[in-house]
């Protein structure tokens, strides 16, 4: 067996959606911030991206997240995050991957029933509570970056569909929120890639005509995510299909998709600090979600949301790159 390249990893997956923690082989990635690294990782390294997402080793729905030590001293790690569709800033489900994996591997000193686990993200820090028995981590509770609403019932003219009203919030990346009875459509998984093609069609109106940009995070200034908003949610409850560019739905709630929806609700009013809120993916697994202050972004009114899920190992694995292999970065289907 010969290999150019291996990288060590733990597999996991948070409520359905995978996330491939990867422990060694990268190395510590140049830049004086997480998402310094991030960029950094884009321009030069993205093939190990492509290598460990795509297939034959990913799939077209991979979610990965890459070890680091962190660029700050109030942190435990850093991370960051790779999936099919490029590098995020911040990633709920996979941060909720990371802690779990961090606590059942012994990465971190483990106390029960309560372990707490900070780390440096591209977003910024994010704290990860971590409830363990007997060595198990049951279920994760994030402290998530600062959450807002970039705007509020808007419209957007997209070919195919005309005139689609929207709303785009932030929650560690940004999300366009659409109804799926605005655009003709049902929330049912038979018609999965209907959905998809109108989310793409969505994301490319947006950034094609007013691309979002975050005030503080260089770099994100882009939608690759709608959250089609099923009949019948609300403040309380509510269900979606995340349609996730280039062409794929989360199987996990979305932590930071959740994150941006609650910040949504509030600017609204209808959703209140302290309140409870149940967010459900298209498989129906599901996150509960929690205002617990606010704050300002840039000037901006903001909120801070907490996301609680779970997640589970699925595997070890050992990564390689045979010099003779003819696809060193994967390839998309």
């Amino acid at each position: 067996m010969r290999a150019s390249r291996m990288f060590t990893a733990v597999d996991s997956h948070t409520e359905g959606m995978p996330t491939r923690v990867v422990t060694a082989g990268v190395g510590t990635i140049p830049g004086a911030t997480m998402n310094e690294r991030r960029l950094h990782f884009i321009e030069h390294l993205d093939d190990v991206r492509k290598l460990l997402m795509n297939e034959p080793r990913g799939h077209a729905a991979m979610s990965g997240a890459i070890l680091q030590p962190p660029t700050r001293a109030d942190a435990d790690f850093g991370v960051v995050y790779i999936e099919v569709s490029g590098c995020l800033p911040m990633c709920g489900h996979g941060t909720i991957g990371v802690a779990t994996v961090l606590v059942e591997t012994g990465m971190v000193a483990v106390t029960e029933p309560v372990t707490t686990i900070r780390l440096d993200t591209p977003a910024g820090l994010v704290v990860a509570t971590v409830q363990v028995r007997d060595g198990h981590a049951e279920s994760v509770t994030l402290e998530n970056v600062p959450a807002y609403v970039e705007r509020l019932d808007a419209t957007i003219d997209v070919p195919g569909l005309g005139s689609v009203p929207y709303s785009l919030a932030f929650g560690g990346n940004f999300y366009a929120m659409v109804d799926l009875d605005a655009v003709g459509l049902p929330f049912d998984r038979t018609r999965q890639r209907d959905i998809l093609d109108a989310g793409l069609a969505i994301m490319d109106a947006i950034n094609t005509q007013d691309p979002p940009k975050h005030p503080l995070i260089d770099g994100v200034d882009h939608c690759h995510h709608v959250e089609f908003i099923a009949p019948g949610s609300g403040a309380r409850h509510s269900r979606h299909a995340m349609a996730i560019y280039p062409g794929w739905f989360d199987r996990s709630p979305c932590g930071t998709g959740t994150s941006a929806r609650m910040a949504e609700l509030w600017a609204r009013g209808e959703l209140a600090i302290g309140d409870d809120f149940v967010n459900e993916s298209f498989i129906g697994s599901r996150f509960t979600g929690r205002l617990i202050s606010e704050t300002t972004v840039a000037g901006r009114p903001a909120v801070v949301p907490t996301i609680t899920g779970r997640a589970w190992v699925t595997g070890l694995g050992q990564y390689l790159l045979d010099p003779s292999d003819p696809y060193p970065t994967g390839f998309a289907f």
